[in-house]
């Protein structure tokens, strides 16, 4: 027995449920549209990743798009125009 009361019956539940995660993971990635359909049937509305046409978005879905960007690119701005200081404190 160790400190903290971790026996090998927790190491291999954790070993199992971290197999069982990835197996279900891997189904779902196989059988993805059919599961995504599924849940919008039930009103659960998986976001889709960035792949589609930009012009067959909506003006609003645009703007918001946009928005991001923009706020990304100040983001960036910001950090270049104002970098922080590398301190050695075995300098002093």
């Amino acid at each position: 027995m160790n400190q903290f009361g971790i026996t090998r019956d927790h190491v291999t539940g954790f070993v199992v449920g971290v197999g069982v995660a990835a197996a279900g993971y891997y189904v779902y990635l196989k059988n993805k549209e059919q599961v995504d359909e599924m849940l919008a049937n039930y009103g659960i509305h998986v976001p889709q990743a960035d792949q589609g046409d930009l012009s067959k978005l909506t003006l609003e879905e645009l703007m918001l798009k946009k928005e991001t960007i923009e706020d990304l690119i100040a983001e960036k701005e910001m950090a270049l125009e104002d970098p922080q200081p590398l301190t050695d404190s075995s300098a002093e």
